[in-house]
């Protein structure tokens, strides 16, 4: 049972009135009890009130944002409100009557993307972090509003992933509008959030420009043909095409090549049925070039999470038949990479599994970050946890080169 006077103390004041009127709000329009709700400009007495409901400090600067799940938590294991906010909600400012109309009307806004949940499950996380966000909300003032938004972003997703295709035309294409795509639109901010989970990342992402587009390139889209790039070495390349002559010149004078997206658009490879050696630091490629020179074999460093520009290269070596073996850094980053790769092209680990791992005697600094499964090793994951160190593939040049030699 509830202890209502405990409740009236924690929530029932006038420091905490918002916090109550928000959950009415939601309660009406049949919303759930979940997600972050913000408070603009909070007073210090309005934190204050927070801090005593949450038992910790409640952050600074102007507004206020408090979870309704980390609340809703509190409460019953505090014993407080053993049923949770709705309860609490009852208790305090009586029964909420529920716009059932409006509450169907967003319910049924929300439709399509529970039919294409269930046709991509993997976006099951993307949605309920929806939910829990209340993003939609936020973005859309009503659920007709909603509604179009939701079917645009159906739309974009059903397309999603591409082979490469400019974001313009990619809007243009699925909305009618060449800039409905563009930063700080409501529907790209859908779609990306939903694109950075199909590259197996968190929905919300860091709001940098180069993290957006990753993102897109990650999904087969590209910004723009010229700033998409990649390097690549030995690729023998061919006459009858100006890429594979820039190849050719770059393989003969055992040269680096830097091709922009554009240039991939129509490329003679020569590679056929070779095996691609791939790097994830530069600087693999570039002692290569040192070392090796002209007869280095054909090497792609895909340069952290990899471009819309190495994801075409890829593609072109796979249609030409080439097979391909990676190696990155032995930390959470490149794992997270080896995995992203995995998922579109099949490779053989070089050098880049558990055995490879504990057997390298130099290594670099502490393991940290948030620890992820090796979808090509499932032994790679407890090995980096037992060690807690990374290794660099600067520490493993000689190696590497000895192999492409």
């Amino acid at each position: 049972m509830a202890d209502l006077d405990r409740l009236r103390r924690l929530l029932g004041g006038e420091e905490t009135a918002w916090l109550l009127d928000r959950l009415r709000r939601r309660m009406i329009t049949g919303r759930p009890l979940s997600g972050v709700v913000t408070l603009s400009s909070a007073t210090l007495d309005q934190r204050r009130a927070i801090e005593r409901l949450l038992g910790r400090r409640a952050g600074t600067g102007a507004s206020l944002s408090v979870s309704l799940d980390e609340v809703d938590a509190v409460l019953r294991r505090s014993g407080s409100a053993p049923d949770g906010l709705d309860d609490v909600t009852r208790l305090l400012i009586g029964t909420v009557p529920v716009r059932a109309t409006e509450a169907a009307a967003w319910t049924a806004a929300f439709g399509p993307l529970d039919k294409l949940v269930a046709r991509r499950p993997m976006l099951a996380t993307w949605r309920a972090w929806l939910d829990s966000t209340g993003l939609v909300r936020r973005l859309a003032s009503d659920p007709e509003i909603a509604s179009a938004l939701i079917t645009a972003a159906v739309r974009v997703l059903a397309e999603l992933p591409l082979k490469g295709i400019a974001l313009g035309r990619l809007a243009a294409e699925t909305t009618g509008d060449a800039h409905g795509l563009d930063d700080g639109r409501p529907l790209a901010t859908i779609v990306l959030s939903a694109a950075r989970v199909l590259r197996g990342s968190p929905p919300s992402g860091d709001g940098t420009a180069g993290e957006r587009r990753t993102s897109w390139a990650a999904v087969g889209v590209h910004r723009d043909e010229l700033s998409s790039s990649v390097l690549c070495l030995g690729l023998p390349g061919g006459a009858d095409t100006v890429t594979g002559r820039i190849l050719a010149l770059a393989k003969e004078a055992g040269e680096p090549s830097v091709l922009t997206l554009r240039q991939l658009s129509t490329a003679r490879l020569g590679v056929g049925t070779r095996v691609v050696s791939v790097c994830e630091n530069p600087i693999v490629l570039a002692s290569a070039a040192d070392e090796l020179g002209p007869d280095c074999p054909p090497l792609v460093c895909v340069n952290g999470q990899p471009s819309a520009a190495v994801w075409r290269l890829l593609d072109l070596l796979a249609e030409e038949g080439a097979g391909f073996r990676y190696h990155g850094d032995f930390d959470w980053g490149g794992v997270r990479i080896g995995n992203t790769l995995r998922d579109r092209i099949s490779w053989e680990p070089w050098r880049f599994d558990a055995s490879s791992y504990i057997t390298t005697t130099t290594t670099g600094g502490p393991l940290t970050g948030r620890p992820a499964d090796a979808t090509w090793d499932p032994e790679l994951r407890p090995a980096l946890e037992r060690r807690g160190v990374r290794v660099e593939e600067e520490l493993v040049l000689p190696a590497l080169l000895e192999d492409l030699r």
